[in-house]
């Protein structure tokens, strides 16, 4: 082995001894942009893949509604994604943190995704707001690609939007249902009469 293949080589060692000492992981990608492999369906809602985009939304019927879930299941762990959603009225869709496999109906946190204008802005939800954070609707791009980062410890959440920190919330007295390890999942129903959209595309998480 010459000198720069064993520098090259250590280097690359270090690296991952730095990784394990920090207790990361690497960034997996959730959606191959192509098949819905490795995602579950719950409920009526339509859900395909469609030029490297997730997209899910009524199929033209207001009252079909439903989750898309990960096969695998998460605890801690450090999100990205790109989102689109419809501009009508209330509809709005969001992200499920370690929800509760196969359940149709949100079991964990909530970051959600819709227009501060219809009092549905990009922030944390429980059984009620936690952190309005884009309240104003500033942040958010009207139907254009928007970047999406959440980070789950424990009871910390925080999230970004487009690259601004919109939520900072720790739970004071989170219940054990909030912290077990549960999937990711992603929600779109109709709202007001109208059969809504919601793309998301270039899904990534590390775990923590």
């Amino acid at each position: 082995m010459n000198i720069p293949c064993c520098l090259i080589f250590l280097t690359t060692l270090v690296a991952a001894a730095r990784m394990l000492v920090a207790g990361e992981t690497k960034v997996e990608s959730l959606f191959d942009g192509t098949t819905l492999e490795g995602w579950t369906s719950v409920g009526s809602a339509e859900w395909r893949a469609e030029d490297g985009v997730l997209v899910g939304g009524q199929d033209g019927d207001p009252k079909r509604s439903g989750l898309i879930h990960t096969k695998d299941t998460f605890k801690d762990f450090d999100l990205q994604l790109e989102f689109m959603i419809d501009e009508h009225g209330k509809y709005n869709s969001g992200v499920y943190l370690r929800n509760t496999p196969g359940e149709r109906r949100r079991t964990g946190y909530q970051i959600n995704l819709g227009r501060g204008a219809a009092d549905e802005p990009v922030g944390l939800f429980l059984s009620e707001w936690l952190d309005k954070g884009d309240a104003e609707d500033k942040i958010r791009k009207p139907k254009e690609w928007n970047t999406l980062r959440i980070r789950a410890r424990g009871p910390h959440i925080e999230a970004w939007l487009n690259g601004e920190k919109i939520v900072d919330y720790t739970d004071p007295k989170p219940t054990p249902e909030l912290l077990q390890e549960g999937t990711l999942a992603f929600q779109t129903y109709g709202a007001e009469g109208h059969a809504g959209w919601v793309k998301f595309r270039n899904i990534k998480i590390q775990k923590l």
